[in-house]
């Protein structure tokens, strides 16, 4: 039976509610480029980074630009997202986080932060997450987007937890991908559809029970 000690969890959409921001930003350069986008479209930008989030965003219209273009696009698109991150508070935290943050602690867990975001700094000062983690690992620390599992293994190694004794808190099917590459147990939260490749599904991080997760890998926790 394996002993977690350590946890890493990804930011948007697990920690707190950023994925509608991503999609407003994106959607606005969407409309100023004549290119659809969906909310459905916008779950594919879910977990990868900015460049790849791009990248996926021309393809819906089957459009190309230079490298010079690609960049002013991908800096106009974060000043919009980052005028929204800028007004949050501890409202945008998620149901059960405080929670499952306090009883991993409370069980002498190292927590890490995993994410792609390069704004991590900014949104958990300002919900006030941010002494909840031992480390913070994000997109300015690593050069290759999930499903590489390079932000995983690299959170293991700071906070000093072998990866076969660290949990993954994913809502992103390429993070749950990446987590499973770095051979952590991979927690999906949130559409089961999209994450049906996780070791263990849950809804919501509410009343999450850790004890089961030392003797159950596969299936969900209710």
């Amino acid at each position: 039976m394996t002993e977690y000690l350590g946890a890493i969890f990804d930011l948007d959409g697990v920690l707190v509610d950023t994925a509608k921001y991503h999609f407003l930003a994106w959607k606005k350069l969407a409309d100023q480029l004549d290119i659809p986008f969906t909310e459905e479209d916008n779950e594919r930008l879910k977990g990868v980074s900015r460049i790849k989030s791009l990248d996926i965003l021309l393809s819906l219209g089957n459009k190309s630009y230079s490298e010079d273009e690609r960049n002013k696009f991908m800096e106009q698109k974060n000043k919009e997202y980052v005028r929204y991150i800028s007004q949050m508070d501890e409202r945008e935290i998620l149901p059960g986080v405080i929670e499952l943050l306090n009883q991993l602690k409370d069980r002498k867990l190292k927590i890490a932060l995993g994410s792609a975001s390069k704004n991590s700094g900014l949104i958990l000062k300002n919900t006030k997450l941010q002494d909840y983690f031992d480390v913070i690992v994000d997109g300015n620390d690593v050069s290759k987007a999930k499903p590489d599992p390079e932000v995983f293994l690299l959170g293991a190694k700071r906070i000093g937890i072998p990866a076969s004794q660290c949990i993954v808190f994913e809502d992103a099917y390429a993070g749950i991908e990446a987590a499973k590459k770095a051979g952590m147990l991979a927690i999906g939260v949130g559409n089961r559809k999209s994450l049906a490749h996780a070791d263990v599904h849950v809804e919501t991080l509410e009343n999450l029970d850790l004890s089961v997760l030392k003797s159950k890998k596969d299936g969900d926790i209710k």
